[in-house]
């Protein structure tokens, strides 16, 4: 079940957030950049943050009627762009179809407000994710290729049907 995040989703939207980070992070930055104590507290803020902003959408994926969460995902609009700024999926998770469920989520939500294009950074060395959002039809920004050590990635909207 894909759903809107409330306050109440915090502590296990910052909990995946950091398992999530440390898989394409570790090997690649100081852990406490990713993972140390101050750097979970600016997540933390960050994703209540968002939660709380009227102009942001947090998303949360359910992968049983348990409630836990499996994914989560952050957007919102800046100058008539969609703008992906979070997405992740637990990596317990992976490969069971929850990334691609919140992905269509997000992508339906996006269609409905009439956008033609929405973009996303993701760390260059990230090779998982960047197969994944490929393959959801992401392609290399023209206009802003790099931010960074991230790839700017963008799609075009509305998405052409299934076959």
């Amino acid at each position: 079940m894909i759903r809107t995040a409330k306050r109440d989703d915090l502590d296990a939207i910052v909990t995946l957030h950091t398992e999530a980070r440390a898989t394409y992070y570790r090997g690649h930055l100081p852990e406490e950049e990713y993972a140390g104590e101050a750097e979970v507290a600016r997540s933390r803020e960050g994703w209540a943050r968002a939660v709380d902003r009227e102009d942001t959408t947090v998303l949360c994926a359910e992968a049983d009627a348990g409630g836990a969460l499996a994914g989560i995902a952050a957007h919102s609009v800046r100058d008539g762009v969609m703008n992906l700024t979070q997405f992740h999926v637990s990596p317990a998770r992976w490969r069971e179809g929850i990334g691609s469920a919140l992905h269509l989520a997000c992508v339906a939500d996006w269609e409905r407000r009439g956008l033609t294009t929405a973009r996303l950074e993701v760390f260059e060395h990230n090779k998982g994710a960047r197969a994944f959002y490929s393959a959801c039809g992401w392609v290399p920004d023209p206009d802003e290729p790099r931010h960074g050590d991230h790839l700017v990635l963008r799609l075009a909207l509305p998405r052409p049907p299934r076959s």
